[in-house]
């Protein structure tokens, strides 16, 4: 059994990554990343992340389809992380398996919350 939690960041954004995966790594988590989504699935299938952090607007396969194809193979935790404020995104990124939905810019104890919420519900032992 792993010592630490496992999440994979998966997003196209190269500083949103390196942010998320300092604020995840200092506290203690064990961060893997993607830059696109055929990247993150091969990820998620390989090295079975605890949790999952899911950008919506990435090139294709979009964050809507990684999702989809993610809920075909796990039940893993995924929150959805996007700039895009229309309540039809955060509702269909719901209705489609999403656990959560961060809208950027967040703050880092925010998105922490989120997290370490998701995991305790998954029954992974919380750092």
């Amino acid at each position: 059994m792993r010592q630490k939690p496992r999440i994979l960041i998966i997003d196209d954004d190269h500083s949103l990554i390196r942010l998320t995966e300092h604020i995840l790594s200092k506290q203690g988590f064990d961060v893997l990343t993607a830059l696109d989504g055929l990247e993150g699935l091969q990820k998620a299938q390989k090295e079975e992340p605890d949790l999952v952090i899911l950008d919506i607007v990435m090139p294709e396969p979009d964050g809507f389809q990684v999702l989809e194809l993610l809920r075909q193979r796990t039940n893993i935790p995924v929150i959805m992380l996007t700039a895009e404020q229309e309540l039809d995104t955060s509702c269909n990124a719901l209705s489609l398996g999403a656990d959560d939905y961060i809208m950027k810019p967040f703050h880092a104890n925010q998105l922490l919350a989120r997290v370490r919420a998701k995991l305790r519900r998954s029954t992974i032992e919380v750092i």
